[in-house]
């Protein structure tokens, strides 16, 4: 067999299915293998950039790695961003990428990068193949990897004569990397530490995160929170992995989080942090987060413990065995399970509730102008909350966390450690390859969307039913935002418009730039805009109602911000808020 047949029979040999793959002159052989076989589907994006975060997208809504594949040079290096924001959201992945023929490696030849170096400090592990026999050992090695202990991604770089050469290929069996050791499980001696912090505790909080997804330990957590009766904070990466119907939910915490949700965090006296990295997003001012309070980190990465936050009691484990067994001594210890009716921390809850009654996430309504907390609201309500959602990185990504709350794992998918604005359109098009059966919605912005606009081709050609619903404020709003409370609103080179009064609330169909209806015409995506509130329910039906990819344009006010906000490196205490009406219940419907 070739090299290219070797590599496509081992990914068939580790379940792959689906692959996002543009091809080029250094990975062709592996493209003309990929259209020999029976059980891959390739999917051929119009950007490198939107293949990698199509994969992520699958691999976000599956939880196995997604697959991507470029060519050597520009198309390698055109992964970089994809491939990074993987490894700081902890995104299973297998990237592969064509490279020039080995006697050619380091001559400056035609299309060459050394991508293997370029990656060496995004991702888990990166290999350069110097040898044909070693191609089915290093993909079923490169899954191995990508899939276990803290996910992540990896890279396998193939020059392009190890790809044509022949050879009798021999199929491993197993993986045994020395060193590697995924399978981290702590022991009853530092779980039953915890317990005692549990039992002396009169203010406790859980701060979990996308640990909780990665490691299937959502049911776990819901087990652990009803049996101690402790309340909960997410961050953005953890979002559904607890209910946030549920009464012991507050939400997720952070920069734009619940303003009951950060001061129950920084004023609890035990928190026990579940799949976190203590980010700054989160944390704020590093050294007053959660100053008073005794601190436990369960983390399966034992380079995160300790790493920014300094803790009482850390222990390195698989989170899901560490809630597991949590959950087995909490029930020997006579800790039963309750759904509602909780009765410990009274004190601890009254004052949860008063922050919760005093500081709700809201916003001021108008008449005519439609905010773009109310269109999200909307869509929530008339997707009952069942929707998959993506989003690219700005404001709409913050109000899309903030007001279509969800209640599964793998529900809310978003760049969050690295913020990848063009991410949101293509990973919904990944997680609806993933999820044919489940509705799947881009909440984007104008500046963030148009950045992959182009993979409404793949759409359109491969027949991806994913949605995105626009909202388009003609300004990078987030930018736009941190101009306003810092910058004494001076512009620099915020605006994507091209009036010139920019006091304008709803722009007029003659003044809009880029044009999206024209735009998703000639990709042959259906499409709508929506300037007045009166004629948002009517649209947003249409757009839910469309059996496949389609466009829905919300003109929205630049004036708008997101709040609360906490300011970056400050505290919980120094958050900016404004108290304003909400959405009333069928409001809109």
């Amino acid at each position: 067999m070739t090299g290219a047949d070797i590599l496509v029979e081992a990914l068939e040999r580790e379940g792959v299915t689906t692959i996002f793959a543009y091809p080029g002159g250094a990975s062709m052989a592996m493209h003309q293998a990929l259209t020999r076989s029976k059980k891959i589907r390739t999917y051929l994006p119009r950007h490198e950039q939107g293949g990698v975060f199509a994969a992520e997208g699958y691999a976000r809504a599956t939880g196995r790695a997604g697959v991507c594949m470029a060519t050597s040079g520009p198309g390698a290096t055109n992964l970089v961003t994809g491939i990074a924001d993987a490894f700081l959201d902890s995104t299973p992945l297998v990237a592969i990428t064509g490279q020039v023929p080995q006697a050619m490696i380091g001559k400056g030849a035609f299309q060459e990068t050394d991508v293997f170096s370029v990656t060496a400090q995004i991702v888990k592990h990166n290999y350069l193949v110097t040898d044909i026999n070693d191609i089915a050992r290093i993909v079923k090695e490169a899954f191995h990897i990508a899939q276990t202990g803290r996910p992540g991604p990896v890279l396998i770089d193939v020059p392009k004569n190890i790809q044509m050469g022949k050879t009798q290929p021999v199929w491993p069996t197993e993986v045994n990397l020395r060193g590697y050791k995924p399978d981290v499980r702590c022991g009853d001696h530092e779980l039953n530490e915890l317990m005692g912090f549990i039992r002396q505790a009169k203010k406790p909080m859980i701060y979990f995160g996308g640990g909780i997804i990665s490691g299937h330990a959502h049911a776990e957590l819901l087990e652990f929170a009803e049996r101690t009766q402790i309340p909960t904070a997410g961050t953005l990466m953890g979002l559904g992995a607890f209910p946030q119907s549920h009464e012991l939910s507050l939400r997720w915490l952070g920069m734009h989080g619940t303003v009951y949700s950060n001061n129950a965090v920084n004023e609890a006296d035990l928190l026990i942090a579940v799949g976190v990295r203590f980010d700054d997003r989160v944390t704020g001012k590093l050294s007053e987060f959660c100053k008073h309070g005794t601190i436990v980190h369960i983390d399966i990465d034992n380079a995160e413990i300790n790493k920014n936050k300094v803790v009482r009691l850390p222990i390195q484990s698989d989170v899901k065995f560490a809630l597991t067994r949590l959950n087995a001594l909490l029930e020997q210890a006579g800790y039963a399970r309750k759904s509602k009716g909780f009765d410990l921390y009274p004190e601890w809850r009254a004052q949860i509730a008063e922050w919760k009654e005093g500081f709700p996430f809201c916003y001021q309504d108008s008449e005519d102008a439609i905010q773009p907390q109310y269109a999200i609201e909307l869509l929530h309500k008339m997707t009952k909350g069942q929707a998959i959602i993506t989003t690219g990185v700005g404001q709409h990504q913050m109000w899309a966390a903030q007001f279509y709350p969800v209640d599964e794992p793998r529900q809310f998918i978003s760049s969050l450690g690295l913020g990848s604005m063009g991410y949101g359109y293509p990973s919904a098009l990944g997680a609806k390859v993933a999820r044919p059966d489940r509705e799947v919605i881009d909440i984007d912005g104008d500046g963030s969307f148009v950045m992959n606009i182009q993979e409404l081709a793949m759409a359109r050609v491969e027949g991806i039913a994913a949605k995105a619903l626009v909202l388009n404020n003609l300004h990078l709003g987030m930018v736009v935002q941190w101009e306003d409370r810092f910058f004494a609103s001076n512009r620099g080179h915020t605006f994507l418009g091209l009036f010139e009064d920019e006091a304008r609330v709803v722009a007029d169909t003659k003044t809009i730039y880029p044009d999206f209806m024209k735009i998703c015409d000639g990709f042959g995506i259906p499409s709508r805009r929506v300037e007045h509130k009166k004629d948002l329910a009517e649209a947003m039906q249409w757009f839910l109602e469309q059996k496949t990819a389609c466009v829905l344009e919300v003109m929205v006010p630049y004036t708008e911000h997101v709040l609360p906000m906490i300011p970056a490196g400050a505290t919980y205490k120094d958050v900016i808020y404004e108290g304003k009406k909400t959405l009333q219940a069928g409001e809109g419907l």
